[in-house]
């Protein structure tokens, strides 16, 4: 045995899937006694046995999975090397900003692009930099935490992370409204006569003692926030709220054990235990609101690859053998049976089937199927057995393709920053040089100055300045409206999700199973002289309820509606990619397409020109032929739902521009589209393209809102300002959304618009009226009305 080890540059991997797909693949080829991959450096260390097989066909075995072999000749020097990890502790645009300019400054380090949806950083580095030790070190250093590299783990450590989050904030917030309702009533006790006879001397240190958890330990979020501010020299509300708690609690803890140097200034002692205690509390609680409805964007990652089969039937050797999907190479013959996913794409090699394809597409019909077409992973075989040989494996299939557009539109999309943090980045500098400037007023410039009324005033400033309203002002409107909307039947993920919503002048609909029911029905049904409606539905339901095929189902159901006796049918014959035949009553009967009809040369009795009308309708025409001649056709279709019309004109009175976009030619679309009354029609989009054309009329001005139901939805769903899924459909649509619709009733989409214009509208009115009166107070408690008044504004106010 002649042993050998190479390391080998590997490009296309993205995930622990494509470690464990190129490891599978490597250690299945005679010779290879292991094979080792990571991720982060993109590199595969290969021991093999060279006597058994050569590097070039271990290089070849990695092409065949899907993936590139770099070359060392091809490598150029000082190349980059790429490293994804995962860093908990980012929430919004500042966290991204600070993470990527801590990044790009360490040594070899040249670019650093965060993806907030997911938690992930992409670095781009030289070879030997940005060792686990540096970047655990650099991030721990700013407050983040550093939660390994993508290959290391099986599962997404920010799943954990976020849980034990979750947790930790729930624990927080019991103890938090505990002590604070206790420190209130402490602080109150005149209004309870049980406190009343509790002298100060031990009331106001037990207040002490209460408020100190609640402030450095249910609410040290605020204070590592407001340290990391400072760090990158900016400040946001949890400087503010740090500064304004703080204050409070510093001005009342020397009031609790040295009153007299406030009573000898003339000041009455009062405590503020209970407003530092509650602003804490209370913004905490707002901050736990968020953070419940964020953490979803992997779930729908995961949904996606779980549509995916885990194994695959591939014929070897003359024989058929179950193996493992990661094992699929281009170029092998895969059987697919009747109920099974296609397990990858590739081309049809033999065999007919409809394929239903609609969580790719949207497409409701199934997509026939036979020699020479193409098929994709994770859609669904309706009828026949076929084999297909694999074209795209791995991270090619369009499924992939999918996944990687998700991932990619969630975190292109901008996190929208919150007003407050906007509002107090401004706010807190000034409230800060108010501050100083009432001090060194009232220490040197006033008559008779008194250092205790100069620290006074300059407290006030601090204390009035935190707006305790705040705290709530965001969250409570959020929970009236998300209440409001669950009685409706609209469910919206949080405050981030409504912040554009006001702003929206596009609503574009998907139009499979969103804005149409997404089933076939028989919609017309035209018949030959002398033959009525009744016997020609009376045949097609008899023929097509022995059949499988999917358009039997709509046939056979306008029959049972239409109360139609079936017929006892002999000698059934399924004919792949035409239609059927048969005997009822011992006469002939075809049931197909206008191929089969020219076909078995019958006699249409003009009526192919019903058929080319309902084609030009975006109808499916079904022939009914009896003996040789035709007696009827039957126009099919999926037909809009009974709200979208009524839907599609309340949005346009609300003076909103409303678009359809879909995967169906532009006929189908048309017909579809004059019937619910739009104009705007994006047709024959495929599921990759759904997110760029979105993207496209964003950059024509539009502020979107897109409304669908399936997976092929869910990139579109993600890439728009705002994502409003039917809730009748999948959980990854739902998942991508901001906003999900729980009943089958579009109505809905104008009704959930006007609820996010109006919950916003309440949110900006509570932030104005909660930053005003804060405003308005710290003018006055830095004694600006004292020359002329007299008046001073105690902090209690």
């Amino acid at each position: 045995m002649k042993s050998a080890k190479e390391s080998i540059r590997i490009h296309g991997m993205s995930c622990a899937a494509c470690v464990r797909r190129v490891e599978m693949g490597l250690k299945s080829i005679d010779g290879v006694t292991e094979a080792s991959v990571n991720l982060a450096t993109e590199k595969a260390s290969v021991e093999y046995d060279a006597s058994t097989v050569g590097l070039d066909a271990i290089k070849e075995k990695i092409g065949d999975l899907g993936y590139e072999v770099v070359e060392p000749a091809a490598a150029k020097q000082g190349e980059l090397e790429k490293t994804t990890m995962t860093v908990g502790g980012m929430s919004c645009a500042a966290c991204v900003g600070r993470v990527e300019r801590i990044l790009k400054a360490l040594p070899g380090v040249e670019d650093a692009s965060v993806n907030l949806a997911s938690s992930r950083v992409l670095l781009l580095h030289k070879p030997g930099t940005a060792g686990r030790a540096d970047l655990e070190t650099a991030l721990g250093d700013a407050g983040y935490e550093f939660l390994g590299f993508v290959a290391e783990a099986e599962e997404d450590p920010m799943e954990k992370f976020r849980a034990e989050e979750l947790k930790d904030f729930k624990r927080k917030l019991v103890v938090g409204f505990v002590l604070s309702i206790l420190v209130h009533a402490g602080s109150m006790k005149g209004l309870f006569p049980i406190l009343r006879n509790i002298p100060d001397s031990i009331m106001l240190p037990a207040l002490f003692l209460m408020t100190t958890p609640v402030l450095f330990w249910v609410g040290s979020r605020f204070f590592i926030g407001a340290i990391k501010a400072a760090r990158q020299r900016t400040s946001d509300m949890n400087t503010l709220v740090a500064v304004g708690a703080l204050s409070a609690y510093l001005y009342s803890t020397v009031v609790a054990f040295f009153p007299r140097f406030f009573t000898s200034a003339g000041v009455p002692a009062h405590v503020y235990f209970d407003g530092a205690a509650m602003i804490v509390t209370l913004i905490l609680l707002g901050r736990f609101l968020e953070a419940r409805a964020k953490g979803k964007t992997s779930a729908a990652i995961k949904r996606l690859m779980g549509l995916k089969p885990k194994t695959a039937r591939v014929v070897r050797d003359g024989e058929e053998r179950d193996i493992p999907v990661e094992l699929l190479v281009r170029g092998d013959v895969v059987v697919v049976r009747p109920g099974e996913r296609i397990p990858t794409d590739g081309e049809v090699v033999s065999g007919v089937s409809a394929v239903d394809e609609s969580m790719l597409t949207g497409e409701s019909l199934p997509v026939t199927k036979e020699t020479g077409a193409e098929v994709f992973g994770a859609t669904m075989n309706k009828s026949g057995t076929f084999t297909f040989r694999a074209t795209k494996v791995g991270a090619e299939t369009a499924l992939a393709q999918i996944i990687r557009l998700v991932e990619e539109a969630q975190g292109s999309k901008a996190p929208i920053q919150r007003v407050a943090d906007r509002v107090a980045s401004i706010f807190v500098p000034v409230v800060f040089s108010i501050a100083i400037v009432t001090f060194l007023v009232w220490y040197f410039l006033v008559p008779d100055p008194v250092f205790s009324r100069a620290l006074l005033n300059f407290v006030s400033v601090l204390i009035i300045a935190c707006p305790c309203a705040m705290g709530l002002a965001t969250p409570t409107a959020v929970m009236v409206g998300t209440g409001v909307g669950a009685e409706k039947g609209i469910l919206i993920k949080g405050g981030e999700s409504l912040e554009k919503a006001y702003k929206i002048n596009t609503v574009v609909f998907d139009k499979t199973g969103t804005l149409t029911r997404g089933e076939p029905q028989v919609v017309e049904l035209v018949t030959s002289d002398g033959v009525s409606p009744e016997r020609v539905l009376e045949i097609a339901a008899s023929m097509e309820a022995v059949s499988e095929h999917p358009l039997a189902l709509a046939i056979v159901a306008r029959g049972k509606r239409d109360g139609v006796a079936l017929q006892p049918v002999e000698q059934f014959e399924a004919l792949s990619g035409f239609g059927v035949r048969g005997l009822v009553g011992e006469k002939e009967v075809l049931l197909g397409n206008l191929k089969l009809m020219e076909r078995k040369s019958i006699n249409l009795n003009g009526l192919e020109a019903k058929a080319g009308s309902l084609a030009d309708q975006g109808k499916t025409a079904v022939f009914v032929a009896l003996e040789g001649s035709a007696i009827g056709v039957l126009g099919i279709s999926d037909v809009p739902k009974e709200s979208a019309r009524e839907a599609v004109q309340i949005l346009k009175s609300m003076g909103l521009k409303v678009a359809m976009i879909t995967g169906d030619n532009e006929q189908t679309a048309r017909a579809v589209a004059d019937e619910v009354g739009i104009d705007r029609i994006l047709a024959e989009v495929l599921p990759g393209d759904k997110a760029a054309e979105i993207n496209r009329i964003q950059k024509e001005g539009g502020i979107v809102a897109m409304v669908g139901d399936g997976i092929n939805d869910a990139p579109a769903l993600t890439a728009a300002d705002i994502g409003i899924a039917i809730g009748s459909g999948t959980d990854v649509a739902m998942e991508a959304a901001d906003i999900t619709l729980m009943k089958n009733d579009l109505r809905l989409v104008p009704a959930a618009m006007k609820l996010s214009f109006d919950t916003m509208r309440v949110i900006k009115q509570n932030l104005f009226w909660a930053f005003f009166y804060n405003s308005l107070g710290i003018p006055v408690a830095a004694g600006v009305l004292y020359p002329f008044f007299g008046i001073l504004l105690n902090p209690v106010f």
